[in-house]
């Protein structure tokens, strides 16, 4: 029997049908998700920001009076549109855009009560207080897991929830040191202004939000199919460690400290900053084959037919033969000459921008890396664009970092169904915070 070439016509109906769906707006990807945001400073807030990008709705607890301890962490503060400073510190918006915000004393009993009812209606639970912090306010796992068998409940701490260290409060900064990145970083003690550096942001708490987050979303999937919560241990030690990636593998595999290098990199070369004859450039020459265009556009081809040089382990080997001699031609000619002539022959380079340049680059702003999103304060606020790029379900920019407290109310009489007798009981009692006020143009207060 011939073979039929031709699909079937019930085959293409279903194609057909495929592509229509696939062109029918689609919901954003965590919709439908609620999370009990207990954390504050950075590590967890910036979990629940990645969550409220992607869909979630975030309820943000904040203790009445103060709220998240960032909120003072200026100047710089936000300014509104006659150029005065709110009382928003630009620290706070880097990590709460997306999210709603609740003023509760959780030290209260009526407040302690309060966040059981909401951790009911919740599927997420993010808190980053000390171990065995919140057992007493009967708002522990094991507490919640038995009002709501469903919830996913992840703690960010600095030592995590076992070992000798686990008491500990942790901070960025700390870790870093303890966790063995500040001995790595910087230039090597021999050498002028050598010695241990922290990074110039706090990437311990970025990373455990970040893995905070791929947690989350895969306890998500996994209640898919159980129907039931877990308890998520993330330790910023846990995570410095992890995120050491081949400086904690050099080690373990040679039993070799890594040390400082400056700007070096520990098992490629040549792949650090040089010295051109007006500023500096990065070069990244991650393969033999680009080394060679190096050599070859810096009319150093002798030193790519060096066996001494001619592969990456060799010039590992032999770094401080070729670093002197490349050092000194790259002084020859300016930083901006070196970058034409290298990027022409594809040899990974770059230059230093300061963190104005890096946003105000042509291609920073051809993929919108600031987003502006209305403020009831301010006008509009300025946010960094999130990295997650979905072609269907991409993040939308409506939702501004909360004022204090400024959805407490709301949010008891729509979620938990709160009649105003009950409000008002439970803010004479101080169990929740006032309203946020906003100062307008007309310079009289509304509330929230």
């Amino acid at each position: 029997m011939q073979q039929q070439t031709r699909e079937a016509p019930a085959s293409q109906s279903m194609k057909t049908q495929a592509r229509q769906e696939a062109q029918q707006p689609r919901g954003r990807p965590l919709e439908g998700i609620r999370v009990l945001d207990l954390s504050r400073v950075l590590a967890g807030p910036w979990c629940t920001q990645n969550l409220a990008d992607l869909g979630a709705q975030v309820i943000k607890i904040e203790r009445p009076g103060t709220g998240d301890e960032t909120r003072s962490w200026g100047p710089p503060y936000l300014r509104d549109e006659a150029g005065r400073d709110t009382v928003e510190s630009a620290y706070y918006q880097c990590a709460n855009r997306g999210k709603l915000s609740m003023a509760v004393d959780i030290a209260a009993p009526e407040g302690a009560a309060l966040i059981r009812e909401l951790a009911r209606q919740c599927d997420v639970l993010v808190e980053n207080f000390k171990v065995g912090g919140l057992k007493k306010y009967g708002l522990d796992y094991e507490s919640l897991a038995a009002l709501n068998p469903a919830l996913i409940y992840c703690s960010v701490t600095g030592f995590g929830q076992s070992g000798p260290l686990a008491h500990r409060a942790g901070y960025d900064f700390l870790i870093q040191g303890m966790g063995g990145l500040m001995s790595v970083t910087g230039e090597p003690d021999e050498t002028p202004g050598g010695g241990p550096q922290k990074v110039g942001v706090a990437v311990t708490d970025l990373m455990a939000g970040m893995y905070a987050t791929t947690g989350v979303l895969a306890a998500v999937i996994e209640r898919q199919r159980s129907g039931l919560g877990q308890h998520i241990d993330i330790a910023l030690l846990d995570c410095q460690l992890a995120m050491l990636a081949n400086q904690s593998m050099n080690y373990l595999c040679s039993d070799e400290v890594p040390r400082r290098l400056g700007n070096a990199h520990p098992n490629v070369v040549p792949y650090q900053t040089f010295a051109a004859s007006d500023g500096h450039l990065i070069l990244a020459c991650g393969n033999d084959s680009q080394f060679r265009s190096l050599c070859g556009a810096m009319d150093l081809n002798e030193l790519a037919a060096d066996p001494r040089f001619a592969t990456n382990s060799a010039r590992s080997v032999n770094r401080a033969l070729l670093l002197p001699v490349l050092e000194k031609a790259f002084r020859t000619r300016t930083r901006d000459a070196w970058i034409d002539a290298l990027e022409a022959c594809g040899v990974p380079c770059g230059p230093i921008n300061d963190v104005a340049q890096a946003f105000g680059s042509e291609h920073a702003r051809a993929r919108e890396t600031v987003r502006r999103i209305a403020h009831p304060l301010a006008g509009t606020s300025p946010s960094v664009a999130s990295p997650l790029r979905l072609s269907a379900t991409p993040v939308r920019y409506d939702v501004p970092p909360p004022l204090l407290g400024e959805h407490t109310r709301t949010l008891l009489d729509d979620l938990l169904g709160f009649d105003a007798a009950r409000i008002e009981a439970l803010s004479a009692s101080g169990a929740i915070g006032a309203s946020a006020r906003v100062q307008t143009s007309g310079e009289h207060e509304e509330a929230v």
